[in-house]
């Protein structure tokens, strides 16, 4: 199978990098079904990396209908150790204006019932979430966002809500006075899963227009949002290729240890198929390689 240590979700956009070369369509099913798409492999900037349209082509699949696991366990089958994900969100705070960037440190989840871990049936993990983003990856998006010229912000908790509604003008309201910077309703799935399958994961979110809350919000149109959109692609273009050009081979951070003492079942315990299912990620851990699988 093609590997690639450095994924990257966001939308079809991305592909559309002039340097990316050697590019291949790898399609894969899981064990937890079928990603949004084929993986687009390619190098950038002298490291292999895989792409994938979070939503699919033609931006077809709405973010309850999303298969979180397929996507973050395919990169995971891929050889993946960093995931940068860019995404659109909403502002929250006058001062993180449409067109800004921003790299947040934070989550509040807003989200029902979506399936957020690898685990269950018969295996029980726990990892650590306090800080769900890698800080070193962060870090590093960053400063190639300010490298690119853009106006960046680091830091900040992105409100993850379940959609496909915007928020109401009380919710909005209230987010704000507990404090959220942004709002988007991707990126809290992909990272509770790529810490599980112990990978750096930062979003890099791109500020499209204020949330509801702000007196000029109804003169926003669809329009303008897709313009913003688009010339924010462009940017995260830059900053993506900055980032993956300075990224390190060898990982240092806690996210490639995360299930060390996070594994609370018996070896002995749990179903020989969940052992070979979830191979890429605990069989280091339970004396079960993937090729085993």
């Amino acid at each position: 199978m093609p590997r690639a240590q450095i994924g990257l979700i966001g939308g079809s956009g991305l592909y559309d990098m002039a340097d990316v070369t050697d590019r291949t369509d790898v399609t894969l099913t899981t064990p937890f079904g079928d990603p949004s798409g084929p993986y687009v492999l390619g190098t950038l900037r002298g490291k292999r990396v895989a792409f994938l349209a979070r939503h699919g082509a033609g931006h077809r699949i709405p973010p309850s209908e999303l298969n979180f696991r397929a996507n973050i366990f395919g990169m995971k089958m891929l050889g993946v150790e960093y995931i940068l994900s860019a995404s659109a969100v909403g502002s929250l705070r006058e001062e993180y204006r449409p067109l800004d960037i921003v790299i947040p440190d934070q989550f509040f989840d807003r989200t029902k019932g979506r399936v957020s871990s690898f685990f269950g049936r018969g295996l029980a993990a726990h990892v650590g979430f306090a800080h769900p983003f890698c800080a070193m990856l962060s870090t590093l998006a960053y400063d190639s966002a300010r490298e690119a010229g853009a106006t960046a912000h680091k830091g900040g908790t992105y409100v993850c809500m379940e959609g496909p509604q915007f928020s109401t003008l009380a919710e909005s309201r209230l987010y704000r006075a507990w404090g959220m910077d942004i709002i988007g309703m991707t990126n809290l799935q992909e990272a509770k899963l790529a810490r599980e399958a112990e990978i750096c994961y930062t979003t890099i979110a791109l500020v499209t227009d204020y949330d509801c809350w702000h007196p000029d919000h109804d003169s926003v149109t669809v329009e303008m949002v897709i313009g913003n959109l688009l010339q924010n692609a462009k940017t995260a273009q830059q900053i993506i290729a900055r980032a993956v050009e300075r990224l390190p081979y060898d990982r240092t951070c806690e996210c490639a240890s995360a299930l060390k003492y996070a594994l609370i079942t018996r070896p002995e315990a749990i179903p020989e198929q969940v052992r070979k299912d979830l191979a890429p990620l605990v069989g280091k851990y339970l004396a079960l390689s993937p090729v085993d699988s």
